[in-house]
């Protein structure tokens, strides 16, 4: 008898689809477990089972998710928050000793991706169109004089994600007052063109992308992709495909990308299942399928742009109750 192909799902907070998803997958053939700080996160409940977990960045919370992979026999661990993710690359080794692999990419590309002047640098360097952006203001008044750069720009945290302390500013004074205020800020150009979404696996064993699925980003809240549409351009996908071999990148990786004037401009890559991934799934794009293939030392085929166009994803929300 072959052992249960567990999976473990990190600070599942309301990602009941994606816990779903594996469920649907797996089968008999393995449980789908799940943590979260908190007993009011409405995915812990879609799992086989669950465990309330210390909050991230507690002492010994390391040691408390390998002990709950290594009784559990947890075979594939999976995060869906940032901050966990170079947690999880930088003790890649520790899981793998336990049987455990993490579904992540290696820790300085991961590293590279949360800090989004390093990430426009990397861009630069190997000739991928981007968002302009600076860390020196003086550097940006100087590009605002020649008119490399106008106004309105968007002041973020070089380190952030949710789209959480970002300001769109129209004057010198304002970005005066943001810097004043606060440390580690960056200046990046306004786009103002259609925003895309990719959801892409590149699978684990291979290194190659074999699933790359498209989105028109229609609405958007809380920095997750509310309302999308599907769709298809052989452009995007060659340059979503060179891009992701170019870094290096494993697994899932989510990537926003803006089109101005018929070009492509990459701006930035979350290496973990996005919040619009669901679309993906809904279209065909079964990338939890593709991990498991994974897990069981499989390979898997190239399916890029196999899905159709046209389909429109909008979320609602749900309730879920729990009776203590």
């Amino acid at each position: 008898m072959t052992d249960p192909l567990n999976i473990l799902i990190l600070s599942c907070g309301t990602r009941n689809k994606i816990v779903q998803y594996f469920k649907k997958k797996l089968g008999d053939r393995g449980q789908v477990m799940a943590t979260d700080c908190s007993e009011l996160a409405p995915a812990l409940y879609d799992a086989d089972k669950h465990f309330i977990v210390p909050r991230m960045n507690d002492e010994g919370y390391l040691d408390v998710i390998l002990n709950i992979c290594k009784e559990n026999n947890i075979k594939g661990l999976i995060s869906l928050i940032d901050p966990e993710l170079t947690l999880l690359a930088e003790n890649r080794e520790a899981f793998l000793e336990i049987g455990t692999t993490p579904i992540i990419s290696d820790y300085d590309l991961v590293e590279m991706c949360f800090d989004k002047y390093q990430f426009y640098e990397f861009l630069i360097k190997n000739g991928f169109k981007t968002i302009r952006s600076y860390v020196d203001k003086e550097l940006f008044y100087k590009d605002i004089e020649v008119g490399l750069i106008e106004y309105p720009v968007f002041v973020k945290p070089v380190r952030g994600s949710a789209s959480i302390n970002i300001s769109k500013v129209t004057t010198k004074e304002e970005i005066e007052l943001l810097f004043n205020r606060h440390d580690n800020l960056m200046i990046q150009e306004f786009m103002d063109g259609v925003e895309y979404g990719s959801d892409t696996f590149i699978d684990m064993i291979s290194g190659e992308p074999v699933a790359i699925f498209t989105k028109e980003k229609i609405k958007m809240r809380a920095g997750e992709t509310d309302k999308s549409v599907s769709v298809k351009d052989e452009k995007l996908f060659n340059l979503i495909k060179r891009f992701v071999k170019v870094a290096g990148f494993k697994g899932i990786v989510d990537i926003d990308i803006f089109k101005v004037d018929g070009e492509y401009y990459i701006s930035e890559v979350n290496p973990r299942f996005g919040g619009g991934y669901p679309h993906a799934y809904e279209c065909g794009v079964n990338v939890p399928e593709m991990i498991i293939n994974n897990l069981d030392g499989e390979e898997n085929q190239d399916e890029n742009g196999q899905y159709d166009e046209g389909v429109y994803m909008m979320k609602f929300n749900e309730v879920k109750i729990i009776k203590q």
